[in-house]
């Protein structure tokens, strides 16, 4: 079974990281939510992501506005591939504090990093890392991208007048 762990930095994460786990389920990806901040539950931070690999989890997608320690912390943890997703809070410097906590790890620990508020193309992103190794899951990739294709090619029309 293809799993994988959504984790945020507190509940004001909840709307972005939404994203993610619906676009997962969209797949048929089993997915496990939870809080996990890097700062206010630091024993619970290492105890994740120090098990992660030992509960099923294909990949993890850790969102975290602010500072954003928590995907790269995580990352620090886990031989587990991570998603990091920053997040626009309220004391946030217009993200950009998020994006650059997340974006700039130091060699040897990698998050792979989407967009601010990005959390349904890590959610897509995590279901291609388990596509390269379960053809189902690829084959709802696959069928998913042609679907985005067909909705640029009816918006053309509309806007062309050529329905």
């Amino acid at each position: 079974m293809n799993k994988v762990a959504v984790v945020m930095g507190s509940t004001s994460d909840m709307p972005v990281m939404q994203d993610a786990i619906d676009i997962l389920k969209e797949f048929g990806i089993e997915v496990d939510v939870d809080i996990v901040s890097a700062h206010r539950t630091p024993e619970k931070l290492f105890e994740f992501g120090k098990n992660a690999h030992k509960k099923g989890y294909s990949a993890i997608i850790a969102g975290a506005g602010g500072a954003a320690h928590l995907p790269g912390m995580v990352a620090s943890l886990t031989p587990l591939p991570v998603i990091g997703v920053p997040v626009k809070s309220s004391n946030s410097i217009d993200g950009w504090d998020s994006v650059l906590s997340i974006l700039q790890m130091p060699g040897g620990v990698p998050v792979a990093t989407v967009a601010l508020n990005g959390g349904k193309n890590a959610g897509i992103l995590a279901a291609q890392i388990i596509g390269t190794s379960d053809a189902s899951v690829l084959d709802k990739i696959v069928a998913y991208k042609e679907s985005l294709k067909a909705k640029v090619i009816e918006g053309a029309k509309s806007v062309n007048g050529k329905q």
